[in-house]
């Protein structure tokens, strides 16, 4: 019998060859090689990339038994995940094989700017001898605010408690026990920027958080403060940016990530307040060879039928084509879930299975869960092993509960949380018909048929007429289409959810004018991603 064929589409460590072992028959091709790639595929089992090679829907076409994707490292932007998904394809990556050597640059930058090394070498090597010029600042007893308490943000922080540094973050996701455990204080984001002499930014790139740091944020800085962002570009905004630093609003930023990447003509390349490196956070000896090991592991587990940790799109092991269809439907419903309870950290979430699915093994229902509450939270990459842990990570308390008994649906999966400040969210849905149409059918209490959209707006008010015209004419004046739209209430007069799906993004301002608009107690804007 021949061995699987694993093909190594770009230069990866030795140790990841040795990582495969023997049984499979290791091919090597150029992945830029478009024509020598799609040869090559034809006959693979699995393929190891790095980030040049790119993996989409026409080379997945080419490759009729390929059963796994590898992704040495931890961006996916050259891996179509969807069409592999489609395709029955399992995608791997490395999510924590660069998070030591990330956090690690995290704090080059900030004593780089700390101590002007950079331009203070620069000027040396160009025989130029100014120590006045380059006084820097000590760390010690000054403040740093980390946005972002992920694994990266707190890697962050246990290597500055070391300088005698005061620790403040901000993290919506985070419980205050979880926050002293690391040994920092919660604030707001307000406060964190008020306060702080160094700001750095580990967060996931969403729409929310795309351009977090902008002008606004960024007069609220003292001018003495300094900005890092080593995590996703286009967290900060780089034009405003710009501005603060001519004008002395700050007085510096290092930056490892663009927006466009390399940043060929940008002005920000020209000041003196800025430390840049070219996306290096994984750039290093020992992460390369972490994420090539991982991933051929993974390899190895996803060719042998077993349970991989760093799955992203599909659970692996044995699950039941019953229970299958309802792993999508409960990532959706968590990053909905997640989008309700971002005002307050979570502490708990059930998740209930009720109806004739619960004859067979539903627990990959709750790892989907999880992994779709965490989706769009934390900068890492999300998978069905690591969910729990995050939840573990941030203090919340989990659990699947089922019941055979649905008495109004075939099947019904309810997710249900309990919040920090006391409040409470759920979300249920269901598949219905024979196409099995994935539908959100119950909303914090409120009964209602959704099916799902990319852009979804929750809205809780005081039920009165006119409500739904406020409303509409201020999506018309955005030229943001509403799709869809159910309005639920338990009596007249009292509270009234509405629901609608909507063409495109809603920006944030328009939020805050609908929410004084209409008075709403929950005004939320939920971007579902697949």
């Amino acid at each position: 019998m021949s061995k699987p064929v694993v093909l190594i589409a770009e230069e990866l460590s030795p140790a990841t060859v040795d990582a495969l072992g023997p049984d499979f028959d290791v091919v090597n091709v150029d992945g830029t090689d478009r024509a020598a790639l799609l040869s090559a595929l034809a006959s693979a089992n699995a393929i190891l990339v790095r980030s040049a090679t790119k993996v989409d829907a026409e080379a997945l076409a080419a490759a009729p038994n390929l059963q796994v994707i590898a992704r040495a490292g931890v961006g996916l932007d050259n891996v179509d995940i969807k069409a592999a998904t489609a395709a029955g394809v399992m995608v791997v990556n490395a999510p924590t094989s660069n998070i030591i050597s990330a956090a690690e640059l995290t704090v080059g930058h900030i004593l780089s700017l700390a101590r002007h090394i950079p331009p203070a070498h620069g000027a040396l090597a160009q025989g130029q001898w100014k120590r006045s010029k380059y006084t820097g600042i000590e760390l010690y007893e000054k403040t740093v605010g980390i946005i972002g308490l992920g694994r990266i943000g707190a890697l962050v922080a246990a290597r500055l408690q070391a300088f005698g540094v005061n620790i403040i973050a901000f993290d919506p996701y985070i419980t205050s026990a979880r926050a002293q455990q690391l040994g920092v204080h919660p604030v707001t984001l307000d406060e964190l920027l008020e306060q702080s002499d160094f700001v750095t930014i580990h967060m996931p790139k969403t729409p929310e958080t795309t351009g977090m740091i902008s002008a606004p944020q960024l007069k609220l800085m003292k001018p003495t403060a300094y900005v890092v962002n080593v995590a996703r570009g286009g967290l900060i905004d780089e034009a405003d940016l710009y501005t603060a630093l001519v004008d002395g609003t700050i007085a510096g930023a290092g930056l490892d990530v663009f927006v466009n990447e390399p940043p060929t003509g940008s002005p920000l390349l020209g000041l003196d307040n800025l430390i840049t490196t070219p996306h290096l956070g994984a750039s290093t000896d020992e992460a390369q060879e972490k994420a090539g090991v991982s991933v051929a592991k993974s390899v190895r587990l996803a060719l042998s039928g077993e349970l991989v940790p760093d799955a992203v799109n599909v659970a692996g092991g044995i699950i039941d084509p019953t229970v299958r269809p309802g792993i999508p439907l409960v990532e959706k419903l968590g990053q909905v879930f997640s989008g309700l309870a971002a005002h307050s950290p979570l502490t708990s979430v059930d998740v209930e299975v009720r109806g004739e699915i619960v004859e067979f093994d539903v627990s990959v229902l709750k790892l989907a869960a999880l992994k779709g509450i965490f989706t769009n939270v934390v900068s890492e990459t999300v998978s069905y092993v690591n969910a729990p842990l995050l939840a573990d990570q941030r203090g919340v308390a989990v659990r699947l509960i089922t019941e055979a008994e649905s008495p109004e649906y075939r099947n019904l999966i309810t997710l249900r949380g309990a919040l920090a400040d006391g409040s409470q969210v759920s979300v249920s849905g269901t598949l219905v018909g024979t196409k099995q149409i994935e539908k959100i059918v119950e909303v914090n209490g409120y009964d209602v048929e959704v099916p799902f959209a990319e852009h979804l707006i929750v809205m809780l008010y005081t039920d009165r007429p006119g409500i739904v015209a406020v409303y509409g004419r201020e999506f018309g004046e955005a030229e943001i289409n509403i799709a869809g739209m159910q309005i639920a209430r338990h009596e007249a007069g009292g509270k009234a959810l509405s629901v609608l799906t909507v063409d495109s993004p809603v920006p944030a301002t328009l939020l805050d004018s609908l929410r004084s608009a209409i008075t709403a107690d929950v005004m939320v804007a939920i971007d579902i991603t697949d």
